[in-house]
């Protein structure tokens, strides 16, 4: 009996886990890549303007923090990070390099690539760091990409 109840508990959590892994961006394999593994740690953060610690962080804040953890001094703003990264062609990104795009009426939104045409990013008010999809809205505007390295 002792069996059976273990068996049907662990076939109940691999039909969760499972389902969970075929529906949530999260739960792909993403590269390796230290900056990436950082930024991914720190989805669900609220967004929050001009903010700079994990307690919240506006777009330009999650991309000098997560640099700065992996000892990569980058500028505070998604203007100056775009102005002093080196650039590179979409068709070249790399996990870790920047996604800028320029919204209407607004500054510069940056956020960090993550691979399989996914960025991690801090949205906007009312929402958390999360990942998006590189989809017809970004697309349409994004700026170029850039890269900081040692």
């Amino acid at each position: 009996m002792s069996v059976q109840v273990t068996s049907t508990v662990t076939a109940a959590f691999l039909v969760a886990f499972l389902s969970g892994c075929a529906t949530h961006p999260a739960s792909l394999a993403f590269p390796n890549d230290p900056i990436v593994q950082h930024a991914l740690r720190l989805q669900g953060v609220p967004y929050r303007y001009g903010g700079v610690t994990p307690k919240g962080f506006d777009c330009s804040g999650l991309v000098q923090y997560v640099y700065r953890k992996e000892g990569i001094a980058i500028p505070r703003t998604s203007r100056q990070q775009w102005r002093q990264a080196e650039k590179v062609a979409r068709s070249d990104l790399l996990a870790g390099d920047l996604l800028f795009f320029q919204l209407p009426g607004k500054s510069l939104h940056v956020g960090i690539y993550v691979g399989q045409d996914q960025f991690i990013h801090a949205p906007s008010t009312g929402k958390t760091v999360r990942i998006d999809t590189l989809n017809r809205f970004w697309q349409r505007h994004f700026l170029g990409a850039g890269r900081y390295r040692h």
